[in-house]
């Protein structure tokens, strides 16, 4: 496409369109101006604020315009140059509280920006100057195209708000930042129902999520919310209570069974001062004394630090999972959605049963997926963990990231309801970085189950530490 126009000439044979004709368009040539006019528009969409530069008009706002095109160039070069080579410096300024918030005000500003520069190149076209169908095409196409651009740029502020707000609700306090111990992050990871009635709560899922600081392997332990009679860490103040381990409790008013789900009941809720006395600063450090008191249980099981905690409301459970768009699971055998009233004694599922989820390959929705979780009575304990397990490597091959950006508002949202935890906002960078590096590995799981040699009513606790130092310490094969 050429832009050349007649000439036009003085009585002094000077030129009076010269050689610019975007500044000084023929305005008599239709054709001409219907030319330069696409081309100012396909200018405002490529390089905003050149198309006042070069036509001449308002060129104040064009050097802004082309000032903030130049920055946000600088940026995006500078974050793609970072996540190659400095991610760790990146996700630590994207997680910052101020960071966050300037983005999010540059991207407003610049989707403004973008629509004042486009109407601008709308008068600078001369839209009653072109021919009637670019009359028409002209600013349709312009608006539609800014339209898109801007509101790419509104969901990047958008996202960026998200980003601040979930950071702040999820890692509002946070626990001390500790170095790996013996070469792993061991995180306690659990799920319960929270909310009303949160004094009856008992954790229906425990695990322990263990991570090699170098290589970023996962490796699982199950621990049955039944196991009994728990050891307690040296020093642990539960341990001073229970010096043998973890017994249970008759009592009219506050009575609980010697079992690991029991021990947040034992140390918070059946005491005077809810636990402050055991646990002076869980509050400070965004935990709570029952959390710390099944943190001290589950070192003693596996004989390893666990300095932090992950707790998964089973509430919030179904909202994350529609968040991500659903699961994929292998369905092996027939399940009930619901549970029975409060003194069944029947034998029939059917009288209470509110559905079924049948075997085979299931898309499953947060619904479906929550009662997949805690289905117990037609399966075993056992059986139950499993399936838990299987949600959270499925929920992990969901945060990809096409399906972060696509959904990231609803995942975010989803996620502050969700998660409660004390891990430290200055290992988000380091712990990202892991978790890439886990995606390519596949999850070791262990389950401190009758199958794995953990006796369910006298289990070996010697032997379950023996058992938790083989899989994170594999003996070196001699040469």
């Amino acid at each position: 496409m050429t832009l050349a126009a007649p000439r036009a000439t003085s009585s002094a044979g000077r030129s009076l369109v010269e050689t610019r004709p975007l500044r000084n368009p023929d305005v008599a040539d239709p054709a001409f101006m219907g030319r330069r006019g696409w081309w100012l528009v396909a200018m405002n969409v490529l390089v905003p604020g050149s198309a006042q530069i070069l036509s001449g008009r308002n060129r104040r706002l064009g050097r802004f315009g082309l000032g903030a095109t130049l920055l946000g160039w600088f940026l995006v070069v500078l974050a793609v140059v970072s996540a190659l080579f400095f991610r760790s410096a990146l996700i630590t300024v994207g997680s910052n509280w101020f960071a966050l918030t300037a983005l999010q005000v540059l991207f407003i500003g610049y989707a403004l920006l973008w629509l004042v520069l486009t109407f601008d190149t709308l008068r600078i076209v001369r839209l009653v100057k072109v021919p009637p169908t670019s009359r028409i095409a002209i600013p349709v196409v312009a608006l539609v195209i800014v339209g898109l651009l801007s509101g790419g740029a509104g969901y990047a502020a958008s996202i960026a708000g998200s980003s601040r707000g979930a950071i702040n609700d999820i890692f509002g306090q946070s626990g001390p930042s500790l170095p790996p111990s013996d070469g792993y992050y061991n995180i306690l990871l659990l799920g319960a129902d929270s909310g009303d009635g949160r004094d009856s709560m008992r954790f229906d899922s425990i695990s322990v999520v263990s991570v090699n600081a170098e290589s970023g392997a996962v490796t699982i332990f199950g621990i049955p919310r039944e196991l009994p009679s728990a050891p307690f860490s040296d020093g642990s103040p539960m341990q001073a209570l229970y010096p043998n381990a973890f017994e249970g409790h008759s009592s009219p008013t506050c009575g609980w069974n010697p079992w690991m789900n029991h021990v947040r009941y034992a140390a918070e809720v059946c005491r005077d001062d809810e636990g402050a006395e055991l646990y002076p600063d869980a509050a400070a450090q965004g935990s709570a004394p029952g959390i710390e008191a099944t943190k001290d249980a589950a070192e003693g099981i596996l004989g390893i630090e666990i300095p932090y905690y992950v707790f998964i409301d089973m509430n919030g459970f179904a909202a994350m999972i529609d968040a991500l768009g659903g699961v994929d699971i292998e369905v092996t055998e027939r399940l009930p959605k619901g549970g029975p009233p409060e003194g069944w004694t029947g034998t029939d599922v059917n009288e209470w049963a509110i559905g079924w989820i049948e075997p085979g390959a299931q898309h499953m929705d947060g619904d479906t997926a929550q009662w997949y979780a805690r289905s117990r009575y037609t399966t075993s304990d056992w059986d139950r963990m499993e399936r838990q397990r299987e949600l959270q490597l499925a929920i992990l091959d969901q945060f990809t990231p096409q399906n972060i950006l696509s959904r990231f508002n609803d995942i975010a949202a989803a996620g502050t309801v969700l998660v409660d935890t004390d891990l430290p906002r200055d290992k988000l960078s380091e712990f990202f970085d892991l978790m890439l590096k886990a995606k390519e590995q596949p999850v070791t799981t262990i389950e401190l189950v009758p199958e794995n040699g953990v006796d369910e009513f006298t289990p070996d606790y010697a032997f379950v530490r023996e058992l938790a130092q083989q899989t994170l310490h594999p003996p070196t094969p001699a040469p």
